[in-house]
């Protein structure tokens, strides 16, 4: 097993029938706990959510009403582990900052800071213990802060529970054991038809695919909504004039960088007879890439069905290719300057094969 457990050992972790007085291995606070791993280390929740608040900047800056997408972005912070309470604030701070860009009228950063205060009070492993997932739990604080809700509210107390009543249905009927990044989609595409149905706010919904059964000792597989074996991976081809330069580039780096997500091909509208020596020279300089050994110039012909057409730049005209999506990437031909420049063109074409990626990895692609 290679997934992602006990902080401390990565040794798994079990769950004790009757909590029993536990001391964190790493501030020593002594408290009540279930959890531990099997070698006897316990972490409390606020260093297993320790960085959390660095969420604030990120939600903040988001223009996204996207909270798969926005979420998947706190997944990908340092402080976030496969599973644990962090994600309890995590799923309503996510749709607190969607609402909020669809139109939804609140204080964000003083409904973020609730949500934070809220959140952190659901303690990991309430899923199995109280019957009640955190990210389900966090899904009805939500809806309970976008609307003001109180015990003494009429119509937004009931929505809250409804809310909740909801997502913790479609986390239940998934079935466990527990997957933390499973449960926090399911709350959270819960939310969205919520929110559009009863709020009259519409946020972004895509359906994501999992990119995280590798670190989950417990995946579910096929019986996932989100498995990635359950969805067909999209080709992305990249296409620029001569296919010697930019687009083999990003067919390589899309097969080092995103192949787990997307498959990877390249073609030109005017292919050369072979590709660019500095472009050769310097991928294999950096990335320790042979584009000699793996990569050849192709003709559009040549390309099988694809999914995803992206072109470099440098207004490629290319005929009527069917695909879902297309999209230009506007990069200048580094073709005859110095490294600098070509370095610079490399590291862009990292950069927005990535977020490719990552947009794929939310449903909206492909």
């Amino acid at each position: 097993m290679s997934g992602e457990e006990c902080l401390i050992c990565k040794a798994p972790l079990e769950y004790l029938t009757q909590e029993q007085e536990m001391e964190c291995a790493i501030c020593h606070k002594k408290e009540s706990s279930k959890t531990r791993c099997v070698n006897g280390h316990y972490v409390c929740s606020d260093c297993h959510t320790q960085g959390m608040d660095s969420i604030y900047g990120l939600c903040l800056s988001e223009t996204s009403s996207d909270p798969v997408a926005i979420v998947r972005r706190m997944m990908d912070l340092p402080f976030c582990h496969m599973h644990g309470p962090e994600h309890h604030v995590m799923v309503g701070a996510a749709l607190l900052t969607a609402y909020k860009n669809a139109g939804g009228q609140l204080d964000l950063e003083a409904a973020l800071r609730e949500m934070y205060s809220r959140g952190k009070e659901v303690p990991g492993g309430t899923c199995g213990f109280w019957g009640a997932c955190g990210a389900g739990i966090s899904a009805g604080q939500f809806v309970a802060i976008a609307t003001r809700s109180t015990p003494l509210a009429r119509e937004p107390w009931g929505l809250s529970n409804q809310m909740t009543a909801q997502a913790l249905e479609s986390i239940g009927k998934a079935g466990g054991p527990r997957c933390c990044k499973r449960d926090s989609f399911l709350a959270i595409l819960a939310a969205v038809e919520f929110a559009r149905e009863h709020l009259g706010v519409e946020m972004e919904r895509t359906v994501p695919v999992c990119s995280y059964s590798a670190q989950n000792n417990q995946c579910i597989g096929k019986r996932c909504p989100f498995s990635a074996a359950g969805h067909k991976k999209p080709t992305v081809a990249f296409l620029c004039v001569h296919n010697s330069c930019r687009s083999q580039i990003a067919e390589v780096l899309g097969r080092k960088l995103a192949g787990d997500v997307f498959d990877s091909v390249s073609a030109g509208t005017e292919p050369g007879s072979r590709i660019n020596p500095d472009a050769v020279r310097l991928m294999k300089q950096v990335y320790g890439i042979d584009m000699e050994q793996t990569q050849y110039n192709k003709p559009l012909s040549r390309l099988p069905d694809v999914d995803i057409v992206v072109t470099m730049g440098c207004n490629v005209q290319c005929p009527a290719m069917p695909c879902s999506h297309r999209e230009d990437w506007g990069l200048d031909d580094p073709s005859g300057r110095e490294d600098g420049v070509f370095l610079a063109v490399m590291a862009q074409i990292e950069e927005k094969v990535l977020d490719l990626k990552r947009r794929i990895q939310a449903g909206g692609l492909g």
